[in-house]
Order: structure tokens, then sequence, then C-alpha cells
């Protein structure tokens, strides 16, 4: 069964959802921008109930006990950091690593920085964040769907997601997740300093170098409908893999895989991981 509970470490307590038993294979699921664990509820409970000690927890500034009010507490060393913290904290000496969005740019860090503790990386929608960087520089389309990242880094930015009955924040998630799951979202994201917190990701990213190249058993899943992440980058991700590298591209999915695509997500990612 699904619980919810926290996470105590260094850095703070972390709110997260778990299934599965101790001692289980160990699985850990970043979510993204603008969600929180309950994005990889579905995996988590699918997870625990096939044999698997599934946790998902929120990251730095989704869970409220660890919301630094510096930009710079939100560079990617901080936010591997975390996942280190996070692993030591449960006893995981090795464990696959799962990440959608910004946690996949928060695991594709961790599994170039750490490959004797990452048996499995699976990275959904966003590639390796050279192949992404490439073709930022090199491909117009590209350009211009990552554009949104600068204005997410404009001081303007919570006061433009949040108006209007935070409209614009809705619009993000493209009518492709359940209307429950938005309601839960916009209302964190509405705590004090909670969207800020996670802007802040946005705007220290400029100080995030690119990770190496990953040696661990990789899966990159790309959706044909992602507005976010075109083909230029998805389809070069794997000059970015040296291991065993499986790409899929799902037909007439958005962004939103783990929730749009519950299923096919999961199952997948059972493929992956066996």
């Amino acid at each position: 069964m699904t619980e919810y509970g926290r996470i105590e470490t260094p850095a703070g307590l972390f709110d997260a959802i778990t299934d599965g038993e101790p001692g289980d294979p160990p699985v850990l699921l970043l979510h993204g921008f603008p969600q929180a664990a309950l994005e990889w509820e579905h995996q988590v409970g699918v997870l625990g109930h096939a044999g698997w000690h599934a946790v998902a927890f929120d990251q730095r500034g989704y869970s409220p006990d660890v919301r630094p009010d510096d930009v710079a507490d939100y560079r990617m060393e901080h936010l591997v950091a975390d996942v280190v913290a996070v692993v030591d904290a449960l006893g995981w000496s090795t464990f696959d690593l799962v990440g959608h969005d910004w946690g996949a740019a928060v695991a594709w860090n961790v599994a170039a920085g750490l490959p004797q503790r990452v048996r499995t990386l699976t990275a959904v929608s966003v590639p390796h964040p050279g192949a992404l960087t490439k073709a930022m520089r090199e491909d117009e389309d590209q350009a211009a769907r990552s554009h949104y990242m600068q204005v997410f880094q404009e001081r303007s930015a919570e006061k433009r997601l949040l108006a209007d009955d935070a409209e614009a924040l809705r619009r993000v998630f493209e009518w492709r997740v359940p209307e429950s799951s938005v309601q839960e979202y916009v209302a964190r994201l509405r705590e004090p300093g909670a969207l800020t917190a996670a802007l802040n990701w946005y705007r220290a990213m400029r100080h995030n170098p690119t990770p190496d190249k990953v040696s661990v058993p990789t899966m990159f899943v790309w959706s044909t409908e992602d507005s976010a992440i075109g083909s230029t980058a998805a389809l070069s991700c794997d000059q970015w893999v040296t291991g065993p590298y499986r790409f899929e591209m799902l037909e007439d999915v958005s962004h939103w895989v783990p929730e749009e695509a519950p299923d096919l997500m999961t199952g997948l990612l059972i493929d992956h991981l066996r």
C-alpha cells in the first residue's frame, strides 16, 4: 500500500510517497516542474506491488521543510546532493533511478557523477543536458520551444503564473494531466514561497555545468507531442550515453508522460528494470 511520509536528511525533511518493502530492490523517482512526487503515484504503487521498494520525494523547494530563499541554493550541485542524502537516509547503496522533466535533468547528473551507485537510469521527456543545450544553440525549433525557460527566469514570473486563478500555471499542463492533480499542484504552489522556490531551479540553471556522459544502462522516453522537447534534442541523446541505451518514442503523447500515459510508462519502466 502506498504510504505518505517524510525522509529525514541533513538538508531537512523531504515529503515522500513510498510503496513496497524495505529490502526489496530500490527505485527512486524524481518529479519535474511544476509538479511533485504525486506525479509518480501510479508508478510507485505498481512497482511496490510488483516487488520493488519505490520512493518518490518532493524535491528541494517543493518540500516545505527544504525551501531555502537564495537562488544559488537551487544549483544542480545541491539538487544532486539531495538525492544522495535521501538514498543514504534510506540505506540504499545502489538503486534504480527514474526522472521526468527537471527530475530527469537531476537524474542525468546523478547517473553521470555517481555511476557506482546507479544501477539503471530511466529519463522521461528531457534528454541528457548536453544534447538539449546543443540543440538549443543549433536548432531554431528547439530554441523556440525552450523560450519558456527565459520567461520563468523573469522576476514577474510568479505574478504572471498565478494571475486569474493561476490560469497560466494551469495552462502549462496542456489539459493532459488529470484535473485533480492539477488542482493539487496549483494549491501547493500557492503556498508562501513555493512557486518562487520552484522557479529558482530555472534562475539557477545558468550556473549548472554540463554533466559527463552516462555509462549506466539507460532508457530515454520521449513523446512526439512534447511541446518543450523537439526531435533534434531527443534523437541526439544517444551520443551522451556510453553504456547500454534504449530509446522509446511514444506517439500522440505530450510532455506529461507519467500521468497522461501511466500504464504505458509503467510497463516500459518495469521492462527496463527487469
